[in-house]
């Protein structure tokens, strides 16, 4: 059974710093492209981040040069390090897999990022 959970969330002042992981089980990790997904309030879910199976990556352009995914295929771990952090990027914040035509998601985990 495919599994993901997020951590690292929290309560951050503009400028600072967050790193998100999300830790995957069920043996899909190493051979499937992930991603980063947010949603504000009122908002609809937007794809942030990309990293694929073999590692290259793509952003969204309001996170260009700000964020950087990353993953662990020894600890079967993807991860979101969030840097000069925004009021705006206040979300949830959740990993995702597409695995056999199916999408896995995480629970969540908020960021907030004080003004």
């Amino acid at each position: 059974q495919v599994q993901l959970v997020e951590s690292g969330g929290g309560l951050v002042q503009a400028g600072g710093s967050l790193r998100l992981s999300c830790a995957t089980s069920g043996g899909i990790f190493r051979l499937n492209a992930m991603d980063w997904y947010r949603q504000a309030p009122g908002k609809q879910r937007e794809l942030v981040a990309t990293i694929s199976s073999s590692g290259s990556t793509n952003y969204a352009d309001s996170v260009k040069g700000r964020f950087t995914i990353s993953r662990d295929n020894t600890r079967n771990t993807m991860y979101l390090q969030m840097n000069s952090l925004k009021p705006e990027d206040t979300a949830v914040y959740y990993c995702h897999v597409k695995f056999l035509g199916i999408n896995y998601w995480g629970q969540g985990t908020q960021v907030t990022v004080s003004s």
